[in-house]
């Protein structure tokens, strides 16, 4: 590795990670980086990880006792390999005592549109996003999340709860009539299930919703009653409110930020929902 010329901020790449891939390897090719990373944080250098860049700032040791995120698909490995970081998933950019770190790679864009709000102010900032065509508004990386890309090992019987809830997501949810399918008692169901994914078959359940839900507001002009209603709310300011706490967003708002043509009028624009 070449040595680092002098500069005001160094900015760290992410690198070619999968979830579930063992890092000891590829870190351990990347030693003299995160010793050059190591070097420019001794001498003050302002520090900026992209994406999974984040890893090499905290090899470097650079990530104990502050916040940082990473790429919510990478966030918990993050946060299981580096127990003294305070790992925040849902936030785009976190910036702690000098060292930024990044979700996804475009998250470049929010750290860019952050660095020019901090330096000329909100106007500046907004113009700049205009100009280049940036989302100036998202504030969080919760609803691109989807569970379903991270790797699941050792989880069999929590898979089939799941494919089952997940089967008619309008369906009351009835925890004893759920325990009776599988042949265990409602207690047993719960512990196990919580053995496996770390939460209980509601909160699996609701998060399934709010991922559907998402969907139809993406790609359908449905009402949010209707949208409610398809994944088992009666009462829309109780879907709501478990919308917005899972995605930050009211469901209007979700639909203005999110929204996708629908390709032709009426029931041919549902054609692939239920």
């Amino acid at each position: 590795v070449r040595p680092l010329r002098e500069v005001d901020v160094l900015v760290v790449p992410g690198f070619e990670l999968r979830p579930g891939t063992d890092l000891d390897a590829p870190l351990a090719r990347l030693a003299p980086e995160i010793a050059a990373i190591r070097a420019r944080a001794a001498a003050g250098t302002a520090l900026v990880s992209l994406c999974v860049g984040a890893f090499l700032l905290a090899e470097a040791g650079l990530l104990d006792g502050r916040r940082a995120t990473t790429s919510w698909l990478h966030a918990g490995e993050l946060a299981r390999r580096h127990p003294e970081a305070d790992v925040r998933p849902e936030h785009l950019v976190v910036t702690d005592r000098g060292v930024t770190t990044t979700a996804a790679f475009s998250a470049m864009y929010d750290f860019a549109l952050d660095l020019v709000r901090r330096h000329n102010g909100a106007g500046v900032a907004r113009t700049t996003a205009r100009v280049a065509l940036v989302d100036d508004a998202r504030t969080s990386q919760t609803p691109y999340a989807d569970p379903r890309l991270l790797p699941q090992p050792g989880r069999e019987f929590s898979h089939r709860v799941m494919r089952r809830l997940d089967q008619d997501l309008a369906e009351r949810y009835d925890l004893g009539a759920l325990a009776d399918a599988f042949r265990v008692s409602t207690r047993t169901l719960l512990r196990r299930f919580a053995e496996e994914t770390g939460r209980s078959p509601l909160a699996h359940l609701q998060a399934s919703r709010v991922r559907r839900a998402r969907h139809l507001l993406e790609t359908t002009d449905r009402t949010v009653a209707a949208v409610a209603a398809a994944v088992g709310y009666q009462d829309p300011g109780t879907f709501a409110a478990l919308f917005a706490r899972h995605t930050g967003h009211r469901p209007s708002a979700y639909r203005a930020a999110f929204r996708r043509p629908v390709r032709g009028p009426g029931p041919a624009a549902d054609a692939d929902l239920p």
